[in-house]
């Protein structure tokens, strides 16, 4: 031990700026609760049993993405807003200086007290997708029953808020009310194509002229990594040298880091373990998904590396997770 740091195990210091700025995560999802309050049929990343993770347990891995300089660490689940610590764990995402501190929510049990709480917790971004406009048997994530939390998010909320309106699971027409009603209230328009188990998409035609017309309305910002989303919808191809692992970190209910919830299993590993050589490696890793991937914070956290060599061994094909 010197000056207060484990010298023999480097996975528990903080990396060197260089080193993060070569190879270290760009963005971080940590998994706070596995437990949602939907059930909507195509998702595989809930449960309907799971106890929110304990709050120091979450606190400790936290602070380990912060020594691996997470620029930005986004609170997940299953539903998030279902931890009864989320604002604390905000605002220690603040106190430990991780500079953009987000949350993934359905926006179904946002309050005007929890929206104020993490106003006042420090919380920068936080992303909402709608399915669409009216809800059906696979979802209930649309805008007619989110209506009044959306209006109340764009009155109270002083976060920036990403609203995302996605294509596969309503009539392919209601996404681009959804992009509309986004940009009305101030919120940032997105638009997403809607995978399958394994991270994969299938749009028919009539899915594909929505996805595209949706594209054309939002303008520039719709057309992100390169166009990605397009090029799998019309061909059901589009490499790209994925840096999951090192880039983009997802880190699970457990603590384990893997590369995105749809290769959970594939290849995992303790986060509190987990240091600069595990970064190197998993940069240098291909991925045999990648082709047809559309995790969309995976292709853009792999964006600006695409120059680089990915000289690893090539991984195994990866199967379909199971839905929940």
């Amino acid at each position: 031990m010197r000056n207060g740091v484990n010298r023999r195990n480097p996975a528990e210091r903080r990396i060197g700026f260089l080193d993060w700025l070569a190879f270290g995560p760009w963005l971080a999802q940590i998994v706070i609760v596995r437990r949602c309050n939907l059930t909507c049929a195509y998702c595989t990343e809930y449960d309907h049993t799971s106890a929110p993770v304990p709050y120091e347990v979450l606190a400790a891995r936290v602070a380990r993405l912060r020594d691996l300089r997470a620029w930005a660490v986004c609170l997940t689940g299953g539903e998030p807003t279902l931890h009864p610590r989320l604002v604390d764990l905000v605002a220690e995402m603040r106190r430990l200086g991780i500079p953009r501190r987000e949350l993934i929510t359905n926006g179904t049990l946002l309050t005007k007290d929890l929206i104020l709480g993490l106003n006042g917790a420090g919380l920068t971004n936080l992303q909402i997708s709608v399915d669409g406009v009216t809800p059906n048997e696979t979802t209930v994530k649309t805008l007619k029953p989110l209506r009044k939390n959306l209006e109340l998010l764009a009155s109270q909320a002083r976060f920036k808020v990403v609203m995302s309106g996605v294509v596969g699971s309503t009539a392919p027409g209601e996404v681009l009310e959804v992009v509309k009603f986004a940009r009305q209230h101030g919120f940032t328009p997105r638009v997403l194509l809607l995978h399958d188990a394994s991270g994969q998409v299938r749009p028919n035609p009539e899915e594909l002229a929505a996805y595209r017309e949706a594209q054309q309305w939002i303008g520039r910002g719709g057309r992100e990594a390169g166009d990605y989303g397009r090029r799998l919808a019309e061909t059901g191809r589009a490499p790209f040298r994925c840096r999951a692992g090192a880039r983009y970190l997802y880190v699970d209910e457990f603590g384990q880091v893997n590369w995105c919830a749809q290769t959970r299993g594939v290849f995992s590993k303790d986060l509190l373990s987990y240091g600069l050589e595990d970064l190197k490696e998993q940069f240098a890793t291909p991925k045999s998904c990648n082709v047809g991937c559309s995790i969309g914070c995976v292709r853009s956290t792999s964006k600006l590396d695409a120059w680089r060599p990915q000289p690893g061994v090539r991984t195994l094909p990866v199967a379909p997770r199971s839905p929940a």
